[in-house]
C-alpha cells in the first residue's frame, strides 16, 4: 500500500517547481585586460560562486586545459575575422580538430558561436560567409563524433530587428531576411538555440525622459501591455526577447529557443552615459539572477526557462570606447567584487557589509512570490508522502 501511494505521487514531487534548488545561469568570461587573475583562478572564483556556465571569446587553451575536469561548461568562439577561412569545409574540420577535439569531454565545451554580432559588424562583407562557416563547423563535429553535445549558433545583436516594439510586431531587418532565413533553417535543422545579447541599459541611457528606469531595471511598475496579444511585460528584457521570438516566427520557425548571450548594465560611465552607475548595475544583476532563481520565462514562452549569460565577471581595462565599456564587470582584476549580488557569502567583496540576500531593494517581485509558494507546495507533498508511508 505504501508503494502503491509512492509511486502516485513520486511524479508530482519531482516535477514540482520547488524554488530550492538554484537554477544555473552564464555569465561572460571577457579577457580583453592586462591585470586579470590566471584561468585557474578563475575556475577557483567560478567554483566558489557555484557557477557551472561560462562563455569565453576565443578558444583560447590555457582557458580550456585549465576548465578540464571541473563541472563549468563552457561556450567558445570563433573570432570575425577568421569566418572567411572556414567557408572551406576542410579549413572547418581541421579548426574543429585543433581547437575542440583536444580538449573534450574532459573540458564541457558545450557551445561554439561561430562569429559575434556579424550582422551588425561594421564590415558587412562578413555576413556572407556567416552561414557558411556554421553549416562546415557542424559537419566537421559531425565527422569528428563530436555533435552529440555541442551545439553550433551566433549571437546578434537587437540591431537585427527592423521593429520590436511592441513585441509582436518583431521583424528582422529586411536586408538581413534572406541571410537570416538561412541561418534560422540551419538552427532548426540541429536544433540550435538562437542567441541575442540583450542590454536595456542602451535603451535607457538612448531615451531616458520616455523609458521607465524602473522597467529596465525589473524593479516593480505597470509595466505595457502588448495590444495585439494582451501580454503584459514588467520588464524590458522579456520584451525584447520576445520581439526576437516574433520575428524569428514570422520567417516560419516557431520551435526555435531564443537565450540571451549577454545581458549587463556599467557600474561607471561618462557624464553623458546616463544610468550608467554602481546602484544601478548592482539592482538591474541582482533582480535578473533573481528571475533566474525563480526559473522564469518570458510572458510568450512562460513555461520555457529563460536562459541567460551575464556581461561580464571582470571589469576589463583594455576595452576600446566610453567608460562603460570597462566597467561591466561583476568582479575586480583581483577578484574583490565591484558591487554584491548575493552569489556567495565566501567570495571577496570590496564592502564586507554588503546583503547576501539576492532579493531587491525594492517590493519583492510575483517571480520571488512565486518561488515561495512553491517550496511550500514542496514540503506539503513531502510531508503527505511521508504520512502515508508512516500510516501504512
Amino acid at each position: 500500500m505504501a508503494t502503491f501511494f509512492y509511486f502516485i505521487l513520486l511524479p508530482f514531487f519531482l516535477s514540482a517547481d520547488t524554488g530550492i534548488l538554484v537554477a544555473s545561469f552564464g555569465i561572460n568570461y571577457g579577457q580583453v585586460a592586462n591585470n586579470l587573475p590566471p584561468p585557474t583562478k578563475v575556475l577557483e572564483l567560478l567554483s566558489t560562486l557555484k557557477i557551472t556556465k561560462t562563455r569565453i571569446y576565443d578558444t583560447n587553451p590555457e582557458i580550456l586545459k585549465a576548465f578540464a575536469d571541473s563541472n563549468v561548461e563552457i561556450i567558445v568562439t570563433v573570432e570575425n575575422q577568421i569566418l572567411n577561412l572556414l567557408n572551406d569545409p576542410q579549413q572547418a574540420v581541421q579548426w574543429v580538430n585543433t581547437n575542440i577535439k583536444p580538449y573534450v569531454p574532459e573540458t564541457k565545451i558545450t557551445g561554439i558561436q561561430v562569429g559575434n554580432e556579424v550582422f551588425t559588424e561594421i564590415d558587412s562583407s562578413l555576413i556572407q560567409y556567416l552561414v557558411p562557416a556554421m553549416i562546415n563547423i557542424h559537419n566537421g563535429l559531425v565527422q569528428l563524433g563530436l555533435d552529440t553535445n555541442i551545439h553550433v549558433s551566433t549571437p546578434s545583436s537587437l540591431e537585427v530587428l527592423e521593429e520590436s516594439y511592441p513585441p509582436s510586431a518583431g521583424s528582422f531587418r529586411s536586408e538581413i531576411s534572406g541571410v537570416m532565413y538561412q541561418l534560422l533553417n540551419f538552427l532548426s535543422k540541429t536544433k540550435s538555440p538562437f542567441w541575442i545579447n540583450a542590454y536595456p541599459y542602451f535603451a535607457y541611457k538612448n531615451n531616458p525622459n520616455q523609458i521607465s528606469l524602473d522597467y529596465v531595471l525589473f524593479n516593480p511598475n505597470q509595466g505595457m501591455v502588448d495590444p495585439n496579444t494582451n501580454l503584459h511585460y514588467d520588464n524590458m528584457l522579456y520584451a525584447m526577447v520576445d520581439a526576437v521570438t516574433f520575428a524569428i516566427g514570422k520567417l516560419g520557425f516557431n520551435g526555435i529557443e531564443v537565450r540571451v548571450s549577454e545581458t549587463g548594465w556599467p557600474s561607471k560611465g561618462d557624464s553623458d552615459e546616463i544610468g550608467a552607475s554602481l546602484k544601478n548595475a548592482e539592482i538591474y544583476n541582482k533582480n535578473l539572477l533573481t528571475r533566474q532563481m525563480a526559473n522564469e520565462g518570458t510572458p510568450l514562452r512562460p513555461r520555457m526557462r529563460l536562459e541567460s549569460y551575464l556581461f561580464a565577471l571582470f571589469n576589463e581595462d583594455l576595452k576600446n570606447g566610453p567608460t562603460s565599456e570597462r566597467n561591466y564587470g561583476l568582479f575586480e582584476p583581483d577578484e574583490s567584487m565591484t558591487y554584491n549580488v548575493g552569489l556567495s557569502s565566501f567570495a571577496k567583496s570590496s564592502n564586507p557589509s554588503t546583503s547576501i540576500s539576492l532579493t531587491s531593494s525594492a517590493t519583492r517581485t510575483k517571480a520571488a512570490q512565486k518561488e515561495n509558494q512553491s517550496m511550500v507546495n514542496w514540503m506539503f507533498v513531502y510531508l503527505l508522502i511521508s504520512s502515508l508511508c508512516a500510516f501504512v
